[in-house]
């Protein structure tokens, strides 16, 4: 399934806008209904003390993956919030990772998604789950 240039302009205006998606090097790649990937290659400033790419930059590329499937079935008058959401490290991951956030369940007010996160291998490296909370956009701010 595809969605519509309306919801992928929205998307993908919304992901440039955030600058801690920018600042680790994140790229959308994929935009589907409810479910949306996002791919994060591996340089020094991601990485740890032993060459891995970091928990933190591994949870950030997660959560933005899970918020914005969440988006792509809301409203063009309403945006996303994260309430909550858990991440296993099942496996630590060298050269990139990519994102994927699929919506199990989209409410009217809470929306839960599965996050994965897989290796350049396509190997699980860390699995969860994430709370959505639809807010309304903020006035004068492309939906």
């Amino acid at each position: 399934m595809t969605v519509s240039d309306d919801v992928r302009d929205r998307v993908t205006a919304s992901f440039a806008r955030q600058g801690l998606m920018r600042h680790l090097g994140a790229r959308l790649t994929l935009v589907e209904p409810g479910r949306v990937h996002i791919e994060l290659a591996a340089r020094p400033e991601v990485t740890q003390q032993h060459g891995y790419i970091h928990a933190g930059a591994t949870s950030a590329v997660a959560d933005s993956a899970g918020g914005y499937a969440g988006l792509t079935l809301f409203p063009p008058d309403a945006d996303v919030l994260t309430v909550e959401y858990k991440l296993n490290l099942l496996a630590p991951a060298k050269d990139r990772i990519e994102a994927v956030g699929t919506v199990l369940r989209s409410g009217r007010t809470l929306t839960v998604c599965r996050l994965e996160v897989y290796d350049a291998d396509r190997r699980l490296v860390a699995a969860g789950q994430q709370t959505l909370i639809r807010i309304a956009a903020a006035p004068g701010e492309p939906a």
